[in-house]
């Protein structure tokens, strides 16, 4: 980690001219500033909050990691940033949100600058590249989201392979023998993603016990996606009548497609959506579906983040079961022709 002092011979100046610099107390010439400031840049200097704090005081601040990509659901995201920060000023602390996709840099800065107290990770990798710098760090953290090994973490999440084997579960029920799954954008399992990966555990797994066939097409979302998407897993499969999907933006354009065709959900067509319930009930077919407790996983979150800064709580995982809801987009397979 770069210090002060560091920053100070790299410019040619006193630490006491940086600290000025940084802290706007002292008139400091424009030129002198400015090579300070280079040198801040160049080094990749953070000043370190903890240092106003020389009696081990608290920065009172959670650092809530939330890369903010083109392939996920943002509404989501922030869903659970929002309750990550009502809850976190119920127990007195203010969130600093970090939107960017640094990865293991932005742990860093935050670990090595003193930012914040603690940290929430979110849109978590099976092989996540920051968890060997969480592990090493002695701030607490906790994972909205399940990597492939949880030794040495706190994590929080929905059970997401019980939710594959769910909607599995119910297709089944009703008598679906071919089943369709239209997940993510691609990149999303080109990254191994925890959710979207467990997900697809738990429904292969499901249907295997079940002797039910699976076909998975992860797909863009959109309308033109969509149609594609669609169209080829009819070639493929034209015998499907049930369909799961885990991609909020392919909703309506499933829908929509599916009544051009002349198909009817659910007389032909069964579908189960794994989303919140603001999208299941008002798509064009009020969807059985999943629902994403954002805010519940937000507030659990915080509550172990808490209690670990507080020294009542060591690493667990927690998963929250699935509840899925049958409304109108659901029902018995049709007979054979």
């Amino acid at each position: 980690m770069v210090t002060l002092a560091e920053v100070a011979q790299h410019a040619g100046v006193s630490a006491s001219t940086v600290s000025y610099v940084l802290s706007g107390k002292r008139s400091i010439s424009a030129t002198t500033r400015q090579r300070v400031e280079e040198s801040i840049r160049e080094l990749g200097y953070h000043p370190n909050a903890g240092a106003r704090a020389l009696a081990g005081k608290r920065s009172n601040i959670i650092a809530l990691m939330v890369p903010l990509r083109t392939d996920m659901y943002v509404p989501v995201m922030m869903e659970i940033a929002i309750a990550v920060a009502t809850t976190a000023r119920t127990h007195g602390y203010d969130v600093l949100l970090l939107t960017g996709e640094e990865g293991p840099d932005a742990v860093r800065r935050v670990t090595g600058s003193g930012l914040a107290d603690a940290m929430i990770l979110m849109d978590v990798e099976l092989e996540d590249e920051r968890l060997p710098l969480l592990r090493e760090t002695y701030q607490p953290s906790v994972l909205i989201g399940l990597p492939a090994d949880t030794t040495g973490l706190t994590c929080v999440d929905l059970d997401w392979t019980a939710t594959g084997a769910l909607c599995v579960e119910h297709l089944a029920g009703l008598g679906h023998r071919d089943i369709a799954v239209i997940g993510e954008a691609p990149a999303v399992y080109e990254r191994h993603t925890g959710f979207a990966e467990r997900t697809l555990d738990g429904l292969r797994a499901r249907a295997r016990a079940a002797d039910l066939r699976v076909l998975h097409r992860p797909c863009e979302g959109g309308y033109d996606a969509m149609a594609l998407t669609l169209s080829r897993i009819f070639d493929e499969r034209p015998g499907t009548t049930g369909f799961v999907v885990q991609n909020e933006s392919a909703v309506e354009p499933l829908l929509a497609l599916l009544r051009q065709q002349g198909r009817a959900v659910p007389e032909d067509v069964s579908v189960v959506a794994i989303c919140p319930d603001q999208v299941a009930v008002q798509a064009s077919v009020r969807l059985t579906s999943v629902a994403i407790p954002a805010q519940e996983m937000g507030r659990h979150a915080v509550e172990r983040l808490v209690a670990k800064l507080e020294g009542r709580d060591g690493d667990e995982v927690v998963l929250l079961a699935p509840e899925l809801t049958v409304r109108a987009s659901s029902g018995p397979a049709p007979a054979a022709p």
